[in-house]
């Protein structure tokens, strides 16, 4: 059982760490150095964060409002404590820093993917360390071949993040209010996107939590 969710975990990675390459293109696009594509992605190490902050700079914006669209994004992974909680019990301070650092979308979704705590907390570490190198790895490879790419929609890039998060979504929704959810949030977000700052829609399409619990705990009480 092991081997099967690292397998799952490491074609998650590799997915994943592709998507590195579209940031690092991207960044180069916005100006952004070497350097500085580096420190993102290894300090901040969430796609959608990184993303955000670099379209604001590509597109004029100041650099206190790329910070605080980027921490817009960041605040969602701040819900998935009460999941990992139990995984990050360790009296290692250094140990529990790190996998604070490591809480988001991917590890997440592959450790409550797991029948047992321990396939849980194995997937969190394994999916983790590995997303993180090939994350990097590709962050850099996109910045050196992004002066190659003369503009990087041409060639759909700026498609493969969202449909990343789609790919990671599909998975979980196999009940009516999972769906219920996934709908009421897409429409929330399509509607707020035009008329909200950079960021803010994701955080409201959290309102769909509301109506999925409530089915939830209908159907559970029948």
């Amino acid at each position: 059982m092991k081997n099967s969710h690292r397998r799952e975990a490491f074609v998650l990675t590799v997915a994943t760490g592709l998507l590195g390459i579209t940031f690092g293109v991207f960044a180069d696009s916005a100006e952004f150095s070497l350097a500085q594509a580096v420190v993102l992605s290894s300090l901040t190490f969430t796609g959608a964060s990184q993303f955000a902050a670099v379209s604001v700079i590509d597109s004029g914006g100041n650099p206190i409002t790329a910070v605080g669209s980027a921490l817009l994004l960041a605040a969602r992974n701040s819900l998935y404590g009460p999941l990992v909680a139990p995984l990050l019990r360790t009296s290692s301070r250094a140990q529990r820093a790190v996998a604070v650092h490591l809480v988001i979308d991917e590890t997440t979704a592959m450790a409550a993917a797991q029948n047992s705590l321990e396939e849980s907390r194995d997937a969190f570490w394994f999916t983790g360390i590995w997303l993180f190198i090939l994350w990097n790895t590709g962050t850099i490879a996109g910045v050196l071949v992004g002066g190659l790419v003369e503009d990087p929609t041409v060639w759909g890039l700026d498609a493969a993040f969202p449909a990343a998060f789609v790919a990671l979504l599909m998975p979980h929704l196999r009940t009516r209010a999972k769906k219920v959810t996934a709908l009421i949030g897409a429409a929330i977000t399509v509607i707020a996107v035009p008329l909200s700052p950079i960021g803010l829609p994701v955080l409201l399409a959290l309102l769909a939590l509301g109506p999925g619990i409530w089915l939830q705990r209908r159907k559970s009480s029948l």
